[in-house]
């Protein structure tokens, strides 16, 4: 190389990678030798058409599902047959498709759930409730309270049950309940199904915020096509299982197998 050419930037740091993954259920292959990567402060989206596995390969991801075969990486860290609440300390958080608030508990009271992980009150701790102990609590829930805040709950909100908050606002709090165990990486399973456009533009900005105000990398399953190519700096398309695509939303949109795939089918 000369003294006037310019280096090659370094490659990006890969948070998360999934390597020849394969899950079958009986006879049935569900995701099929997948590999790909997530790049440390990135936001990737995993789109395909209903059933090509993408809700399957974020189970295997966190833990829910072991692959038959293959492996994952956190890191350096094998985290294959690692269990959910394990991946989730080491810095992994989800939301989920269908929403899993407790219904009959505040908003506060299901965000300072997802912060039990971050606890230092056990057993003993827990049934004496020593001051250190409720100190931690008044903590846990002052933060819980910031939380969802900032992710756009109006405070007379706080305070209401779960199950009788507007489905955007349970969006939220999901959210908020996830954050609240500090991850790294925060995989977000169709956060904007259900929500307007003007709900849905107004997660996009916010996941972008997200990624910058907390150094989050995100990972997230989309049906909207104009979030997905709002918000995506790569995106891997599943189709029956295999990856059929991956790269920039702009070369993702203009590749004829996914067109024929997922955009044709959606625009048909």
């Amino acid at each position: 190389m000369s003294s006037t050419e310019t280096p090659a930037p370094p490659a990006a740091v890969s948070v998360l990678r999934a390597e020849h993954v394969t899950k079958m259920f009986g006879g049935l292959v569900a995701v099929n030798d997948v590999s790909f990567d997530v790049p440390q402060h990135s936001i990737v989206s995993l789109i395909g058409p209903n059933g090509a596995g993408k809700t399957t390969l974020f189970n295997m991801l966190t833990g829910l599902y072991r692959p038959t075969q293959g492996r994952i990486l956190l890191g350096e860290r094998d985290i294959t047959r690692a269990r959910p609440d394990v991946i989730t300390s080491y810095g992994v958080a989800r939301t989920f498709q269908n929403i899993r608030l407790f219904g009959a508990m505040t908003a506060v009271e299901n965000v300072m759930i997802g912060h039990h992980t971050q606890m230092r009150a056990g057993l003993f701790g827990s049934i004496f409730r020593p001051p250190w102990v409720r100190r931690e609590e008044v903590q846990t829930r002052e933060r819980a309270r910031e939380l969802l805040a900032y992710v756009g709950l109006r405070e007379p909100a706080f305070d209401r049950l779960a199950s009788q908050l507007p489905y955007g606002d349970q969006r939220r709090v999901e959210i908020a309940r996830a954050l609240a165990s500090q991850p790294a990486l925060l995989l977000l399973d169709e956060p904007t199904a259900g929500m307007n456009p003007q709900e849905s533009q107004a997660l996009t900005e916010f996941m972008r915020a997200m990624r910058d105000d907390l150094k989050l990398t995100i990972l997230l399953i989309e049906h909207d096509m104009k979030v997905v190519m709002g918000v995506s700096e790569r995106v891997t398309v599943l189709d029956y299982g295999k990856k059929i695509a991956e790269g920039g939303p702009a070369e993702v949109r203009a590749d004829p197998g996914v067109i024929e795939a997922y955009l044709g089918k959606q625009a048909s």
